[in-house]
């Protein structure tokens, strides 16, 4: 087998160096017609088309000159500074630039000579018409090949959307030879856009055209670029393309491939979290990465899905040292597996330590002295909180207590949040809120930028409501839904940590920053459309809301009012301080319900008016 694969090599590498020979014979041919025709045409005009035989023969000499030197020197640079491909960008450049130094060159050996062999303006007109024919040589050359490539599996394709990004994802298919699809037409509903073409590609119809431009190519694959795509328009196309024995593709909002091209690989099958009709307004929070360069940062509770998410964000960064404390070592392992594609668990990076040792937490920040501290750890089930209270003391609200007492000389610190901390009726949204307080209370005390982000239930997080549906669905057993009315404000994993790196560039000590999440959704519509969406039938059961749930929850208290001075999807909240001592008289072990009452209590809607921040009226 071995000699068989050493010979498979051996001929490939004999047929892949006959087929360069080949190519640059074929172009040295191209090149010395260019600068013949180029020279001749340029002469040919000067004389007003009347060239004679001899003056023939010197501008061919000359032309042929210049046709070794531009040989001679793109030899020279190919060693130099490696082969672009033919026709590439990197190709043309150097193409002009070759030309322009062998024009340059021929024009000086022309000027000394009384009776010069060919006229002064010959080699500047001439090489210009030769690097013209040479770069729609190159063209025509690229066009045929990129035509005539044989791609491996690819499936005959049809991309919806004309834009920047679909665009961009049209050029790779058609380019990359180990592409899995081969565009052969596109698909938009915008009258503007009929009869356009992108990459020689035509716009052939729209949502209602699909089943017949999928029969007329013989396309296999619907693929949806859903920059700014509406889910409703998704869910339309996706039923025709299926209606039309197509597989249905998409391509993710352009913020998703967050700093890199788009690629091919980027393509992929269609989410159940892309059909829940929530608009992504991830694209519209411009965030400032440059304000965590080159600085320490420490996350707590790394491990989770909003601080391992949080984790990847910041590394893009580019700070001085990423910290990651949580006191899952299984997380922490999973964590750096995912930023680094291995995980020995050797690197200094990851800090195993649990909030609730408040000496522990102490040592750690004076030991390592982070600039900026984003605040994940929390304890966040709300129904086994509600049975447990006293454990949402010891880590809510006594862990944020001793992260914030450990951070006196942090510059920045960002507590993650809940849309339940407001107007409060739960243990998480009372030990949350408190987390709030405490906070404020912080920055009141330093003046540093101490403040909270406050944001709702994260699609795909471990535990949520759709994580559970998805659970049930390939158990196999009915969805369970609380109430048919009940609605939740949703928003992606993208969308919140954008916001909490955001608040660490315009937030403010003090207050609470909330995002506006478009209208709320109703979770029975959840559960229908991932029943809809499963192979199986599955039933629907309602159980009743559970103590301390809402049946719509609020982003703000009775008390808050919704100030935009910033950003006009980020709302500034004043947060009224709670003095420490408060809570550390809790007692977690106390009876349950006085001691949800007692938390209650902290949470009370504050009867003075608080001070308007700076910027806010």
């Amino acid at each position: 087998m071995d000699r068989e694969a050493a010979a498979a090599d051996e001929a490939l590498r004999t047929r892949s160096h006959t087929t360069h020979r080949a190519a640059t014979l074929s172009l040295l041919t191209l090149d010395t017609a260019a600068w013949c025709g180029g020279f001749l045409g340029a002469a040919w005009t000067r004389y007003e088309f009347d060239l004679t035989a001899a003056a023939t023969g010197r501008v061919l000499t000359v032309a042929l000159a210049c046709a070794a030197l531009y040989a001679l020197l793109t030899l020279l640079r190919s060693r130099l500074y490696g082969r672009y491909p033919i026709g590439s960008a990197g190709d043309a450049r150097g193409l002009a630039g070759t030309a322009a130094i062998t024009a340059a060159v021929t024009l000086a050996g022309v000027l000394p000579w009384a009776e010069r062999p060919v006229p002064a303006t010959t080699p500047l007109v001439g090489g210009t018409v030769a690097l013209v024919l040479m770069a729609a040589g190159r063209g025509l050359w690229r066009l045929h090949a990129d035509r005539h490539r044989p791609a491996r599996h690819a499936e005959r394709c049809l991309v919806y959307g004309v834009d920047a990004a679909s665009e961009r994802l049209v050029r790779v298919l058609l380019h990359d030879p180990d592409s899995s699809y081969r565009p052969v037409g596109l698909l938009d509903d915008a009258p503007e856009s009929r009869g356009l073409r992108l990459e020689g590609l035509r716009v052939l119809g729209g949502r209602e055209q699909v089943g017949a431009v999928v029969r007329a190519t013989q396309a296999r694959t619907v693929i949806f670029s859903m920059t700014g795509g509406d889910p409703r328009l998704l869910r339309d196309v996706r039923t025709r393309t299926l209606e039309a024995g197509a597989t249905f593709k998409v391509l993710p909002p352009v913020r998703e491939v967050l700093d890199r091209p788009v690629h091919a690989t980027d393509v992929r099958d269609l989410q159940l979290t892309d059909l829940l009709g929530r608009a992504h307004r991830v694209a519209e929070l411009a965030v400032e990465r440059g304000g965590l360069a080159g600085r320490r940062v420490l996350v707590t509770g790394a491990g989770g899905s909003i601080g391992s998410e949080l984790c990847r964000q910041i590394a893009r960064c580019e700070p001085d040292e990423l910290m990651m404390l949580d006191r899952d070592e299984s997380a922490l392992h999973a964590l750096q597996m995912s930023l680094h594609g291995r995980a020995l668990l050797d690197g200094p990076e990851l800090i195993l330590a649990d909030i609730r040792d408040a000496d522990g937490i102490a040592r750690v920040i004076a030991d390592r002295q982070p600039d900026v501290v984003f605040h994940a750890a929390a304890l966040k089930h709300l129904t086994l909180l509600q049975r447990h209270p006293g454990e949402a003391i010891k880590t809510n609200i006594w862990g944020t207590l001793n992260v914030l007492e450990a951070c006196r000389d942090v510059a920045e610190f960002v507590n993650i949040s809940t849309d339940k901390a407001a107007n409060p009726t739960s243990v998480l949204g009372y030990s949350k809120r408190i987390t709030e307080r405490l906070t404020a209370h912080r920055a009141a005390q330093l003046g540093g930028t101490y403040l909270s982000v406050r944001f709702g239930n994260v699609l795909s997080s471990r535990g949520s409501v759709l994580t559970a549906f998805q659970a049930q669905i390939s158990a196999g057993v009915p969805i369970t839904v609380t109430h048919p009315d009940v609605t939740r404000y949703f928003m992606t994993v993208q969308e919140a940590v954008h916001l909490v790196l955001q608040a660490a560039t315009i937030g403010r000590g003090g207050e609470a920053l909330v995002l506006d999440m478009g209208e709320p959704v109703r979770i029975a519509d959840v559960a229908r459309r991932l029943s809809a969406e499963a192979d199986h039938p599955v039933d629907i059961v309602y159980t009743g809301l559970r103590p301390g749930e809402k049946l719509h929850e609020h982003l703000f208290g009775a008390d808050e009012a919704d100030s935009r001075p910033l950003h006009p999807l980020i709302s500034h909240v004043p947060v009224p301080p709670l003095d420490p001592d408060e809570v550390r008289a809790l007692d977690p072990y106390a009876d349950p319900e006085e001691l949800v009452k007692r938390m209650a209590a902290f949470c009370e809607t504050i009867g003075a008016v608080l001070p308007a921040l700076p910027g806010q009226r």
